[in-house]
């Protein structure tokens, strides 16, 4: 039997049937698993999923959400750009697509945010194309049954798994869901990164690595380099009850979300939030005192792909016997109990639920 044969039976009786956007054609819906897929587990998508339908339940209703709507949805999902482009590529659907989600690999592609495989992946579960994938399981899964040398990572490596994936497709387009789904679960369940399956796989017969004993060492592992350490100094500045947020860029960690003012480090926090609130324009009041010298709270880490970034918070309170100054460009005060709706970033969420729930207790306790 082939590649295909093998693993299209293997899924049948094996692979994973009952995840909540299986069983379906609907591209959208395909569409929406596939990007909150990519690279976060299954077990932590299933509820963002879930909420997202709800409360988007065709590319309709998606395209005429507010951005900030779908952002706070999609917060602690990490890699914000995807929601982002979820979004945007929405709003082409029902611009260029009259509100019909393509379902050709070669359409789709051409859509904000939709990389080959993804495209492929809708396509074979919506259409029955004939496409391969090519995700980090799917990497690892032929790394290992051609024995293929290098960091799948590097282009050239990745384009000769492109190649091969393209040479191992089921002749039947009826068959390219289980085929797809195969492979996905195959990679998650069996074929993983440091303890793979292989007495049970169904490709042991014929997997390279496996017959070589090389299991263990494919694919070749990308060389691990020192994650760097980065700091910032976060401002929580209150007037009474409202505290004030910052939009973060576009771009970057965390883009477009509501988060934190942060302080230059050149200067002192209440100096920073001096600069923040006052200016030429709107002078502070001479008195009372404008504002409070900070309170400095416990730092913590907050751990990225990338970096690990250490935030220290400090505890700001404009004095409210003075009009509250008017929230900068790019800015809001925002009242505490509105905060859970908005979709921070999990530490600023973790940061400020603990904080206030932390000052509840101790209204209690007294």
């Amino acid at each position: 039997m082939s590649l295909a044969a093998d693993l299209i039976a293997w899924q049948r009786v094996h692979g994973r049937h009952t995840l909540p956007w299986q069983n379906t054609r609907d591209p959208y819906r395909i569409w929406l698993s596939e990007i909150m897929l990519q690279q976060t587990q299954v077990s932590t998508v299933i509820g963002y999923y879930e909420r997202f339908l709800a409360r988007f339940p065709d590319v309709a209703a998606l395209a005429a959400a507010p951005q900030d709507d779908v952002l706070a949805l999609w917060a602690g999902l990490g890699y914000y750009a995807r929601a982002r482009n979820l979004h945007k590529c929405a709003q082409t659907v029902m611009q260029a697509w009259n509100g019909h989600f393509p379902t050709r690999a070669a359409d789709l592609i051409t859509l904000p945010g939709i990389g080959r495989s993804t495209a492929a992946a809708v396509a074979a579960f919506a259409a029955h194309e004939r496409s391969p994938i090519m995700d980090g399981n799917v990497k690892r899964v032929f790394s290992r049954y051609f024995a293929i040398e290098g960091d799948p990572g590097r282009k050239d490596v990745e384009n000769r798994l492109w190649t091969l994936a393209e040479t191992q497709l089921p002749e039947q387009g009826d068959d390219m869901p289980a085929y797809t789904q195969g492979l996905m679960d195959l990679g998650a369940t069996l074929c993983t990164r440091s303890r793979p399956s292989c007495t049970i796989c169904p490709l042991q017969g014929h997997c390279q690595a496996r017959i070589q004993g090389r299991q263990h060492l494919l694919p070749t592992p990308r060389a691990r380099k020192a994650q760097p350490r980065r700091s910032t100094r976060m401002l929580i500045i209150e007037y009474g009850t409202s505290v004030l947020l910052q939009r973060r860029p576009a771009q970057g960690i965390w883009g477009g979300l509501w988060s934190l003012p942060e302080a230059d480090e050149s200067q002192t926090p209440a100096e920073s939030t001096h600069q923040l609130l006052w200016s030429a324009v709107h002078r502070p009041p001479t008195s009372p005192a404008p504002l409070d010298a900070g309170t400095e709270l416990a730092a913590f880490e907050h751990v990225f792909t990338h970096f690990r970034l250490t935030i220290q918070p400090w505890l700001l309170q404009v004095n409210t016997e003075a009009p509250c100054p008017p929230a900068p460009p790019d800015m809001v005060w925002t009242e505490r109990q509105k905060l859970a709706h908005l979709g921070l970033p999990a530490p600023v969420e973790k940061l400020l639920s603990g904080l206030y729930a932390s000052q509840q207790n101790s209204l209690i306790d007294t």
